[in-house]
């Protein structure tokens, strides 16, 4: 029934969000329709839409959005290279049973997180089965 999903983020500047996802966190721009959309490739599995802020729908309201990235490296690396292109961490990577997270926001201030899943969780998530 269902081909994929987009999460859409409300963003008050297109081409800075555009340039932020692509440029500074790496990913691939799908398509973009002038100032009312963009959609940006992250993996295989996870479409993330950029919309243009309005007053029902702001951008960067602290709690309305949390966007994690899984990893297909170790996270310092990832980290080193984000913070590299100008990303900036809170604080520092943190564990918590076993996974390890690094938390950041893009220029609206929405936040995001990078996860780094260990061998045997990602053992067992790849035998785990749906209910």
């Amino acid at each position: 029934m269902f081909s994929g999903g987009i999460v859409t983020v409300f963003v008050s500047d297109l081409d800075k969000a555009v340039r932020f996802y692509t440029e500074a966190l790496g990913l691939k721009l799908g398509f973009r329709f002038g100032n009312e959309w963009a959609s940006i490739k992250a993996g295989d599995s996870l479409v993330i839409g950029l919309h243009p802020a309005s007053r029902d729908s702001p951008a960067g309201r602290k709690g309305s959005i949390t966007l994690g990235l899984q990893l297909t490296e170790p996270i310092d690396k990832a980290v080193s290279v984000l913070k590299e292109r100008g990303v900036k961490f809170r604080g520092s990577i943190v564990e918590d049973e076993g996974i390890q997270f690094a938390y950041f926001e893009d220029p609206d201030g929405n936040e995001l997180y990078l996860a780094d899943l260990n061998q045997a969780y990602k053992n067992y998530a790849a035998g785990a089965t749906a209910t």
